[in-house]
Protein backbone atom coordinates (compact mmCIF):
# COMPACT_ATOMS: atom_id res chain seq x y z
CA UNK A 1 0.00 0.00 0.00
CA UNK A 2 0.72 3.61 -0.20
CA UNK A 3 2.10 3.84 -3.69
CA UNK A 4 1.80 7.26 -4.21
CA UNK A 5 2.14 9.07 -0.61
CA UNK A 6 4.99 7.22 0.52
CA UNK A 7 5.51 4.35 3.46
CA UNK A 8 4.71 5.19 6.60
CA UNK A 9 7.38 6.20 9.19
CA UNK A 10 7.44 3.16 11.17
CA UNK A 11 5.58 -0.41 11.01
CA UNK A 12 2.12 0.35 10.48
CA UNK A 13 -0.63 0.37 7.85
CA UNK A 14 -1.33 3.46 6.75
CA UNK A 15 -4.78 2.93 5.69
CA UNK A 16 -7.07 -0.12 6.27
CA UNK A 17 -10.68 -1.00 4.87
CA UNK A 18 -13.00 -2.41 7.26
CA UNK A 19 -16.40 -3.19 6.06
CA UNK A 20 -17.18 0.02 3.66
CA UNK A 21 -14.94 2.29 6.12
CA UNK A 22 -11.59 3.42 5.26
CA UNK A 23 -9.28 4.33 8.09
CA UNK A 24 -6.15 5.76 8.02
CA UNK A 25 -3.14 6.17 10.38
CA UNK A 26 -2.40 9.85 11.37
CA UNK A 27 -0.30 12.30 8.16
CA UNK A 28 1.81 14.05 8.97
CA UNK A 29 4.03 16.60 6.12
CA UNK A 30 7.35 14.56 5.85
CA UNK A 31 9.10 14.35 2.87
CA UNK A 32 9.14 10.41 1.66
CA UNK A 33 12.89 11.16 -0.52
CA UNK A 34 14.42 12.75 2.55
CA UNK A 35 12.50 11.91 5.33
CA UNK A 36 12.83 15.31 6.84
CA UNK A 37 9.94 17.75 8.44
CA UNK A 38 8.02 20.31 5.38
CA UNK A 39 9.75 23.55 6.72
CA UNK A 40 7.39 25.89 4.68
CA UNK A 41 6.63 27.67 1.35
CA UNK A 42 10.00 26.42 -0.39
CA UNK A 43 9.26 22.95 0.45
CA UNK A 44 5.71 22.71 -1.79
CA UNK A 45 5.88 22.02 -5.56
CA UNK A 46 5.79 24.94 -7.94
CA UNK A 47 2.95 27.25 -7.98
CA UNK A 48 1.10 25.65 -4.68
CA UNK A 49 2.85 27.96 -2.12
CA UNK A 50 1.59 31.04 -4.01
CA UNK A 51 -2.30 29.76 -3.99
CA UNK A 52 -2.01 28.95 -0.39
CA UNK A 53 -1.01 32.71 -0.17
CA UNK A 54 2.51 32.99 0.23
CA UNK A 55 2.78 36.77 0.31
CA UNK A 56 6.86 37.19 -0.53
CA UNK A 57 6.65 39.52 2.49
CA UNK A 58 9.39 37.34 5.55
CA UNK A 59 7.19 39.21 8.08
CA UNK A 60 4.27 37.40 6.77
CA UNK A 61 5.33 33.94 5.06
CA UNK A 62 7.71 32.82 8.27
CA UNK A 63 4.53 32.51 10.28
CA UNK A 64 1.98 31.39 7.83
CA UNK A 65 4.36 29.43 5.44
CA UNK A 66 4.95 26.23 8.07
CA UNK A 67 1.65 25.19 8.58
CA UNK A 68 0.23 26.09 5.35
CA UNK A 69 2.89 23.97 3.96
CA UNK A 70 2.61 21.13 6.42
CA UNK A 71 -1.29 21.15 5.94
CA UNK A 72 -1.18 21.52 1.98
CA UNK A 73 1.16 18.06 2.25
CA UNK A 74 -1.02 16.43 4.58
CA UNK A 75 -4.13 16.95 2.75
CA UNK A 76 -2.62 15.80 -0.40
CA UNK A 77 -0.99 12.53 0.81
CA UNK A 78 -4.86 11.96 2.54
CA UNK A 79 -6.14 12.43 -1.33
CA UNK A 80 -3.45 10.54 -2.17
CA UNK A 81 -4.38 7.46 -0.05
CA UNK A 82 -7.84 7.59 -0.50
CA UNK A 83 -7.54 7.42 -4.17
CA UNK A 84 -5.20 4.45 -3.57
CA UNK A 85 -8.31 2.90 -1.68
CA UNK A 86 -10.60 3.64 -4.83
CA UNK A 87 -12.30 6.89 -3.63
CA UNK A 88 -11.81 10.71 -4.02
CA UNK A 89 -11.99 13.13 -1.31
CA UNK A 90 -15.55 13.25 -1.00
CA UNK A 91 -15.71 10.12 0.66
CA UNK A 92 -14.00 11.57 3.43
CA UNK A 93 -16.53 12.28 6.25
CA UNK A 94 -14.51 12.22 9.35
CA UNK A 95 -11.04 14.21 10.45
CA UNK A 96 -9.45 14.07 13.94
CA UNK A 97 -6.83 16.93 13.50
CA UNK A 98 -4.07 17.32 16.31
CA UNK A 99 -2.27 20.67 16.94
CA UNK A 100 0.87 21.53 18.14
CA UNK A 101 -0.37 25.37 18.53
CA UNK A 102 -4.20 26.02 18.34
CA UNK A 103 -2.95 29.63 16.94
CA UNK A 104 -2.16 27.47 13.42
CA UNK A 105 -5.86 26.41 12.95
CA UNK A 106 -7.03 29.71 10.78
CA UNK A 107 -4.40 29.00 8.35
CA UNK A 108 -5.17 25.32 8.52
CA UNK A 109 -8.58 25.41 7.92
CA UNK A 110 -8.10 27.98 4.75
CA UNK A 111 -5.78 24.73 3.60
CA UNK A 112 -8.42 22.33 4.69
CA UNK A 113 -11.64 24.29 2.35
CA UNK A 114 -9.60 24.46 -0.91
CA UNK A 115 -9.56 20.50 -0.50
CA UNK A 116 -13.06 19.73 0.70
CA UNK A 117 -14.79 22.69 -1.07
CA UNK A 118 -18.45 21.68 -1.14
CA UNK A 119 -19.24 19.33 2.13
CA UNK A 120 -16.85 19.68 5.19
CA UNK A 121 -16.10 16.36 7.19
CA UNK A 122 -16.88 16.65 10.72
CA UNK A 123 -13.98 17.00 12.57
CA UNK A 124 -12.38 17.06 16.02
CA UNK A 125 -9.62 19.63 16.62
CA UNK A 126 -7.02 18.75 20.23
CA UNK A 127 -3.70 20.82 21.09
CA UNK A 128 -0.76 18.47 21.79
CA UNK A 129 2.58 18.69 23.11
CA UNK A 130 4.19 17.19 20.54
CA UNK A 131 4.03 14.61 17.82
CA UNK A 132 6.19 12.19 16.41
CA UNK A 133 9.10 12.32 14.76
CA UNK A 134 9.64 15.75 16.62
CA UNK A 135 8.72 19.25 17.52
CA UNK A 136 8.87 20.70 13.87
CA UNK A 137 5.64 18.49 13.19
CA UNK A 138 2.84 21.31 13.62
CA UNK A 139 -0.37 19.29 12.57
CA UNK A 140 -1.26 15.67 12.50
CA UNK A 141 -4.51 14.52 10.74
CA UNK A 142 -6.47 11.06 10.80
CA UNK A 143 -9.04 10.60 8.31
CA UNK A 144 -11.81 8.12 7.69
CA UNK A 145 -13.92 7.31 4.62
CA UNK A 146 -16.84 5.61 3.74
CA UNK A 147 -16.38 3.71 0.62
CA UNK A 148 -19.53 1.56 -0.31
CA UNK A 149 -18.49 -1.60 -2.63
CA UNK A 150 -18.76 -0.90 -6.30
CA UNK A 151 -21.64 -2.27 -8.08
CA UNK A 152 -21.49 -5.26 -9.64
CA UNK A 153 -22.59 -5.34 -13.00
CA UNK A 154 -25.91 -6.77 -13.83
CA UNK A 155 -25.95 -10.26 -14.87
CA UNK A 156 -23.07 -11.45 -12.70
Amino acid sequence: MTKSAGAPLARYAAWKRKGDFIFMSGVIAVDASTGSVVAGYDDLPRGIADKLGRTGEISVDVFEGPIAAQSWVVFDRIRSLIEEAGGSMSDVFKLVQYFRDLRDYPVYSRVRKSFFPDDSPVSTVVEVSRMLPGCAVLVEVEATAYLPPQKQPSGS
